[in-house]
């Protein structure tokens, strides 16, 4: 089941990597971490994923392993897949957003036991097609993918070689869009942005111009406050439609959010492991932290900070208080 995205470029700059702890932050696809699992230290690992949601998770974790338990935080940049390998090495400590994995959870978790799972996220993610509001108002039939044909020569841009773009992010992230827009009989070509980044400016400049788009997006994102976007309707998402990628024909399926720890780390990581199994928020206090990284252009670490001092009846029932 390929529910889940692989963003490998990064949404922020080494600096505000930095910021999430002032600890440092290092490419777990090329080195392994000192501090992870390190016996008897105050110290504790996140692999942290490129796209901000996953990002606002790390920094209010991370502002409160260190604040309130005295903690040393490292966070690690590493791609979905490869996380789930440091993971199980003990290279990292905890991924705080899993969007489904289903082979490596067997492998790890249910097989090898090298991983023990962290709870529910509280977020429920989904990936979808969206259209600006504006644009579904004035036409409300392109919200079933049914008519997009119809609206594809309006979708054209200089990347799409004379068919309608489906704008997507970066090539790495793993989606059903090429696959969709083939088996769908769709007059559209798939067009890569690079990165998260980089299709929210591209997103923000459609619709500046009030230009229609059709674009690959996902929800829980700050984005939708700032531009409105309106999903449409692909066929209905069955268990087991996308068990072959080559052919899809469904939607994508909604899917509450994961924490996995590492299984050593969860029997003995004491009140670090305790707090990250009982993280746990809204897709709206998500979202809250996101837009202030993102959008407001806050440092994670003071954007998780101005959160923590004004959400203190939330994070406090996670340290049991």
């Amino acid at each position: 089941m390929r529910t889940y995205r692989t963003l490998t470029a990064a949404l922020v700059s080494a600096g505000a990597l930095l910021a999430v702890t002032g600890c440092g932050a290092a490419d777990m696809t090329k080195q392994a971490s000192p501090y992870a699992n390190a016996g008897g230290a105050k110290t504790v690992t996140l692999s942290v994923q490129s796209w901000v949601g996953a990002q606002a998770n790390v920094a209010v974790a991370a502002y409160l392993l260190e604040h309130e338990l005295g903690y040393r935080v490292d966070t690690v940049q590493v791609d979905e897949v490869p996380a789930w390998d440091a993971l199980s090495q003990g290279r990292v400590d905890a991924i705080l957003e899993d969007w489904g994995h289903p082979d490596q959870e067997q492998r790890y978790v249910k097989d090898k036991k090298t991983i023990a799972p962290g709870g529910d996220l509280g977020v429920t993610g989904h990936i979808g097609w969206y259209v600006p509001t504006y644009f579904a108002e004035k036409h409300p039939d392109i919200t079933d993918w049914r008519n997009l044909n119809k609206y594809a020569g309006q979708m054209r841009t200089p990347e799409s070689g004379g068919k309608g773009q489906l704008l997507d992010g970066s090539p790495s992230y793993v989606t059903n869009d090429k696959a969709l827009v083939a088996n769908l009989d769709l007059d559209y070509q798939v067009v890569f942005s690079g990165s998260e980044a980089a299709q929210i400016t591209q997103i923000k400049q459609f619709a500046k111009e009030r230009k229609p788009f059709l674009t690959y997006w996902y929800t829980p994102q700050w984005l939708f406050e700032k531009v409105p976007m309106t999903e449409v309707k692909l066929p209905a998402y069955k268990e087991g439609c996308d068990a072959d990628p080559e052919k899809v024909a469904c939607a994508y399926p909604h899917t509450p959010l994961q924490k996995y720890l590492n299984a050593d780390f969860a029997k003995g990581g004491g009140r670090a492991a305790e707090l990250l199994k009982n993280f746990h928020w809204t897709t709206e206090e998500q979202n809250e932290v996101a837009m202030m990284i993102a959008d407001q252009k806050l440092s994670p670490e003071k954007a998780a900070e101005k959160w923590v001092k004004a959400h203190g009846a939330t994070w406090k029932k996670w340290l049991g208080e």
